[in-house]
C-alpha cells in the first residue's frame, strides 16, 4: 500500500502542472482580458479607471488620456499592462506564477483589495457548509433508499420511488430552490425560513445554542435544494450495485446454506455493493462543493466560492481564477487518493500493491 501511495502522490505533480499549463494557454487566447477591459473602460469611464489603477500602485492619471480620434496614449496602455502584469512575455508570467504557487503565494485580485488566499478564506465557510451538509444528507437518503429499491425490485414501492427519483433527477437544484423560496421564504405563502446569508444580524451576540439554531435555520433551504437535486443519481447507483451483487453465485450459495435474507444482505452483499459508493464520497463532496452551488448561492444570497469563481471568470480576474483552480485541483487529486484509501477500509482484501 505504501508504494502505491507514493506513486499516486508523485503523479499529482505532473497532473497538476499539466492542468494549470493547459488552462493558462487557453486563457491567453480568450478575448476581452483585463487589459482590453481596462482600455474599454478608459474610453468610456476614465475617472473610474483612474481610481482603480491608482489603487493598484500606478502613477498614471487617466483624466485626459483618451484623446478622441487620436486614441489612447501608448504610455497609458503600457502602464495598464504593467499594472496587470502583462508587460512580461507569457512564458515568463507562467514561470513566475508557478514559482509563487509552490510557496502558496497566489497574488492579489485585480479588482478586489485582497489576496487570493484571503478571498478563499472569506468564501470557504459558505461553500463548505453547503457541500458538507448536502453530501452527508444525500448519502444518508440515497443508501437506504437504494437498498430498499434493490430488495423490492419491481414492487409498487420500487415503481413509486422511481417516479420520485426521476422527477428529482429532471428538476435542477436552482429551480427547486426557487420553489422553496416561493413556498417557505416569504415568496407567496409562508415565511418560515430566512432568505439571505448563513446568519442573522447580531449573530455574534447570540449564545452558543442560539448560534447553532440560527445557523441551521439559515442552511435548511439551500441544503434541501441541493439534496433534492443530487440524491437521484446516487440512489440509482446504489440500487444497481446491490442488484448486481444479489444476482451473483455467492449469494445463491449463502442462501442454499440456510443464511437468512438479512444476513445475506448485510453480511455478504453490503460490503461488496457499497464499495464504489462509499469510496466515492470524497470526490462527491469536492464535486458538490465547487461545481453545483452557484445558482443556489445566488438565489439565497450566499457569498461562496461558486459566486467568487463566476464573478472572477466574467471580469477576467486571472489571479483568482488560477489560484482557485490550483487549490481546488490539488484538493481534488488528493481526494481521489483518499477515495482509493477508503477502498481498503471498506474491503481489506483489496491490495493496490499487488496490481501490475
Amino acid at each position: 500500500m505504501g508504494a502505491y501511495l507514493v506513486r499516486r502522490l508523485l503523479l499529482v505533480i505532473p497532473t497538476l502542472f499539466g492542468i494549470i499549463a493547459i488552462n493558462f494557454a487557453v486563457i491567453q487566447l480568450a478575448p476581452g482580458g483585463p487589459v482590453e477591459q481596462a482600455i474599454a473602460e478608459l474610453k468610456g469611464h476614465g475617472a473610474a479607471l483612474s481610481s482603480r489603477i491608482t489603487g493598484a500602485g500606478s502613477d498614471v492619471q487617466s483624466a485626459g488620456s483618451y484623446r478622441g480620434a487620436q486614441g489612447i496614449d501608448p504610455a497609458i496602455i503600457a502602464q495598464i499592462k504593467k499594472v496587470f502584469g502583462f508587460d512580461k512575455p507569457p512564458l515568463e508570467r507562467f514561470r513566475d506564477m508557478i514559482v509563487g504557487y509552490l510557496r502558496f503565494d497566489f497574488g492579489r485580485s485585480f479588482y478586489r483589495d485582497a489576496t487570493v488566499l484571503q478571498l478563499i478564506e472569506q468564501k470557504m465557510p459558505v461553500s463548505v457548509s453547503l457541500g458538507l451538509w448536502s453530501t452527508l444528507l444525500i448519502y444518508l437518503v440515497s443508501i437506504p433508499l437504494g437498498i430498499a429499491k434493490a430488495v423490492r425490485d419491481g414492487s409498487r414501492f420500487d415503481v413509486a420511488t422511481s417516479a420520485v427519483v426521476l422527477v428529482a433527477y429532471a428538476v435542477p437544484s436552482f429551480l427547486f430552490a426557487i420553489l422553496l423560496v416561493v413556498l417557505f421564504a416569504g415568496g407567496s405563502f409562508v415565511q418560515w425560513f430566512p432568505l439571505r446569508g448563513l446568519t442573522s444580524e447580531g449573530f455574534a451576540s447570540f449564545s452558543l445554542w442560539g448560534k447553532i439554531c440560527d445557523y441551521l435555520w439559515h442552511i435548511v433551504l439551500p441544503t434541501v435544494a441541493l439534496v433534492v437535486g443530487g440524491f437521484a443519481s446516487l440512489t440509482i447507483l446504489v440500487k444497481n450495485s446491490f442488484l448486481e451483487e444479489i444476482r451473483k453465485n455467492y449469494v445463491v450459495t449463502a442462501r442454499a446454506k440456510g443464511a437468512g435474507e438479512r444476513r445475506v444482505l448485510y453480511g455478504h452483499v453490503f460490503r461488496n455493493a457499497i464499495l464504489l459508493v462509499v469510496a466515492g464520497f470524497p470526490q462527491a463532496f469536492i464535486s458538490l462543493l465547487f461545481s453545483s452551488a452557484l445558482l443556489v448561492e445566488i438565489i439565497f444570497s450566499l457569498d461562496g466560492l461558486g459566486l467568487l469563481g463566476f464573478e472572477s471568470a466574467i471580469r477576467r480576474d486571472y489571479p483568482v481564477i488560477f489560484g482557485t483552480l490550483y487549490l481546488f485541483t490539488l484538493l481534488g487529486l488528493v481526494m481521489q487518493i483518499v477515495g482509493d484509501m477508503l477502498y481498503t477500509v471498506v474491503d481489506p482484501r483489496i491490495d493496490f500493491d499487488a496490481r501490475r
